[in-house]
């Protein structure tokens, strides 16, 4: 059997070093997501190519090397284990990739990396409040590759060094300017192959986030610019000038909208020097226009001319030029969001900051990542002259605990530490198909452990606050999955949209509005303002393309029907019986009184009395048997309940295995062969085969795993004289089981590849109803914050 990847979707570090794009050729942005590293190709369609795993801790700082070659990428990436790793990327003709050294002398995280172009030296920066100087010493297809530390500076005062950027002073010396946990720059300039501190800029009042060095023009011996990017929501530019006289002074100064500013904007005249020549440091210019934290600023030469790009907490991306009549630095282009929608919750509008903002190789497409680990994507259109969004791609930013496949398998629900619910399908269209994140139901306050399907359109998710919640499918997210994935809805009357309402908890229907029409106030007193997030256009639900980070986040919510009480704790697991008549539930538990299953009719959604007992301690996974007649309950009691369905929709306890495993059972799922069998999987590092008879349980084979397993589902789509199973451990390992219905002794187990497995433990895993020619679909929930679909062949 082969299992081979079909979709990948993680979500990005919320750190502002934490992505690069590479500009040598490869067309790959790389970036942290939790300990691994996402290559992503934004001009393709198709989600991010794989993960990278080497680090143990997350990442922070991602760079690529500048190699000058397009078939050949070096990767540098730190975390916050304290190790530097070295990736050799090569192209022929798919991206292979290779750690090939990993360094550990720091002391502490790693939190900023940078290179200088045409140069081997590269420098990193770490909370241990160092900077450290490497070469890296290579042949000129770096096929062997050593890096060697030439030094180590000791910040003082001491500080965080945030921000680090290298630039070419002359043939000979090399500039390098740190910032971080302070307000003040420190500028570097290398005497040989050592660095000495030699100047020392303030004017910031906010710590310096971001670091960035070009020449003025296009000329190697032109002045040399800093952009700083700070904390007090200013960005400062300096030039740094070659000679003894100092520059002409900057019309920039006496700009009279800084008036306010003016204490703070001293010109005085830094003085540096390398080995060969003189120079002065001197304060060219302010840029205003944020409202919030600048995280990031990059240069850039388009068309001639010198941009810069900034992304702040503000929501938004700024675009700056100096105007060509006055030399005043402006922003030409704002992408983003309008902040005037900033709302109490991420569904209300506050997306939180844009936390990274990279240029494209050629200058023509900007990204960025949010708060909610989505990358959102801007290309300029030259006939329209305007930046146009362009579709992105998202994940989870925390574990990822519970996923299902939808009734029919036309779409996969998965949710998680985020607070998030999300649903993903395929993009259906004439040139291909793709997977993307179409509807973000589920928009929360607590922790989601787990979810299930009653029906194509309804949903039910257990949180942290003790309650279940049910959510009903709208109408606009129905009719833009028909349109773009093809998934039909016929005959059902469902709302419009959903929104959440200031300071609330709860997803609520809403109608959606013709553009024209006029907004009623349906309040008695007119003088009530509307909420405008009460309201949405039809207009807002209709495109013809994955939706963009921002309909996700506002408009794609499913509202919610029902509520199930009940259970005294955190929710730990949830079940939907095979013909969706019946809601089993099970919370976190420490004692018999809680260690309860209870059951719900999904038709009154009223408790089924009395509560099933059994379990001492808390039960971690519950599935009903293909024809509904049992109930499997397993839990941290190292018990397996097998449950018989009674009269009245009740069930009854029917068989219970106090030492099923010798450690706590984790997961459990019922076979579809003729006759009744389960399997249930342990912290004892196996997979037990269990079989149903009149009178008892018969245990028929177990398969041994090397790691504690976490998770097992069975096909339920295949003939009934053939078992298949899935399994995986705590150490994000993959295993794709089967054997005869008569030879369940003799299984034949097949281990994916380490490389697309997840690096940290599997949560879930769920096989796809439907069959694609002779694949089958299996997708996977793991803690490393991400969500992998693989195709099965048999």
């Amino acid at each position: 059997m082969g299992v081979t990847p079909e979709f990948f979707s993680i979500g990005g570090n919320r750190n502002p070093a934490a992505a690069d794009w590479d500009v040598s050729g490869s067309n790959l942005l790389a970036y942290g997501a939790d300990n691994c590293i996402a290559l992503w190709d934004p001009s393709l369609l198709h989600g991010v190519q794989s993960v990278l795993r080497g680090h143990g801790g997350y990442v922070n700082a991602v760079k690529f090397f500048p190699t000058r070659s397009s078939d050949l990428s070096i990767l540098v990436s730190g975390a916050t284990d304290q190790s530097l790793c070295i990736w050799r990327v090569t192209r022929d003709p798919e991206p292979t990739f290779n750690l090939i050294q990993t360094l550990r002398e720091h002391k502490s995280s790693i939190i900023r990396i940078a290179t200088l172009p045409g140069s081997d030296v590269f420098a990193t920066g770490s909370s241990d409040g160092t900077v450290k100087i490497w070469k890296l010493i290579h042949d000129a297809r770096f096929s062997t590759v050593r890096t060697e530390l030439l030094q180590t500076i000791d910040l003082s005062p001491k500080y965080f060094p945030l921000s680090l950027a290298l630039g070419n002073l002359d043939e000979s010396s090399v500039v390098l300017a740190v910032g971080g946990t302070r307000s003040i720059i420190q500028i570097f300039v290398s005497q040989d192959t050592q660095f000495q501190l030699s100047a020392t800029l303030t004017g910031h009042e906010g710590w310096i986030r971001s670091l960035d060095f070009t020449r003025e023009t296009s000329d190697n011996d032109s002045d040399l610019f800093l952009a700083s990017a700070s904390q007090d929501k200013y960005i400062r530019l300096w030039r740094v000038h070659p000679g003894e006289e100092l520059p002409a002074v900057s019309s920039a100064l006496n700009d009279p909208s800084l008036g306010v500013l003016g204490k703070s904007l001293s010109n005085k005249a830094h003085r540096i020097e390398s080995a060969s020549s003189k120079y002065s440091i001197t304060f060219e210019a302010l840029l205003l226009g944020h409202e919030d934290w600048i995280y990031t600023s990059s240069w850039r030469r388009r068309d001639g001319k010198l941009q810069l790009l900034s992304t702040s907490e503000d929501n938004s991306l700024a675009i700056w030029e100096a105007d060509l009549t006055s030399g005043v630095w402006v922003c030409i282009t704002r992408l983003g969001e309008i902040s005037a929608q900033k709302g109490s919750t991420s569904a209300t509008g506050s997306a939180g900051g844009f936390w990274i903002g990279l240029w494209s190789p050629d200058g023509d497409s900007v990204v960025s990542l949010g708060r909610t680990g989505s990358w959102r994507r801007w290309t300029y259109s030259a006939p329209e002259d305007m930046w146009k969004q362009q579709v992105g791609i998202t994940g989870h930013t925390k574990q990822v605990k519970g996923l299902c496949w939808s009734r029919d398998g036309s779409y996969l629900l998965s949710t998680g530490s985020d607070q998030t619910t999300r649903l993903f399908s395929e993009w259906k269209r004439a040139e291909g198909s793709s997977w993307h994140e179409f509807s973000r139901p589920q928009i929360h306050g607590y922790d989601l452990n787990c979810i299930d399907c009653v029906c194509n359109l309804q949903f039910v998710s257990g949180a942290d606050e003790k309650l279940l919640r049910v959510f009903d499918e709208p109408k606009g997210v129905s009719g833009m999955l028909n349109r773009l994935c093809k998934i039909d809805v016929t005959g059902v009357d469902l709302p419009d949209a959903a929104n959440i309402p200031v300071l609330g908890l709860s997803n609520k229907a809403i109608q959606a509005v013709g553009d024209e029409e006029p907004v009623e106030n349906g309040g008695d007193d007119e003088r009530e303002a509307v909420d405008p997030a009460s309201i949405v256009r039809k207009s807002t639900l209709d495109f013809d393309h994955p939706p963009f980070e921002d309909h996700l986040a506002r408009h794609l919510l499913w509202p919610e029907t029902e509520k199930l009480y009940g259970h005294g704790y955190e929710i730990s697991a949830v079940a939907i019986s095979r013909d969706g008549s019946m809601v089993a539930t099970a919370c976190r538990a420490s004692s018999i009184d809680h260690a309860v299953i209870r059951l719900y009719d999904t038709k009154e959604w009223l408790e089924i009395k009395p509560p099933l007992k059994a379990h001492s301690l808390t039960v971690y996974a519950l599935q009903f048997s293909p024809d509904d007649r049992y109930l499997l309950s397993v839990g941290r009691d190292r018990q397996w309940v097998i449950w018989e369905r009674g009269a009245e929709a009740s069930y009854e306890l029917k068989h219970s295995n106090p030492k099923g495993h010798s450690r706590m059972i984790l997961d459990g799922s019922w076979a579809a062969l003729h006759q009744a069998t389960f399997l249930t999987a342990g912290r004892d590092k196996a997979v037990k085969i269990w079989q149903v008879t009149d009178k008892e349980i018969i245990l028929k084979g177990n398969v041994v795993a090397t790691a504690a397993v976490t998770a097992v589902a069975c096909n339920q789509g295949i003939s009934t004289s053939m078992l298949q199973f899935a399994f995986g451990t705590e150490v994000g390992e993959i295993y794709i089981c089967s054997a005869g219905a008569e030879k369940l002794d003799k299984i034949t187990v097949t281990k994916a590849n380490p490389e697309v497995s997840p690096a940290k433990a599997i949560n879930q895993i769920a096989w796809r109803p439907t069959r694609i020619g002779l694949k089958q679909q299996i997708a996977v929930a793991s803690d490393d914050s991400s969500v992998r679909i693989f195709n099965v062949s048999v």
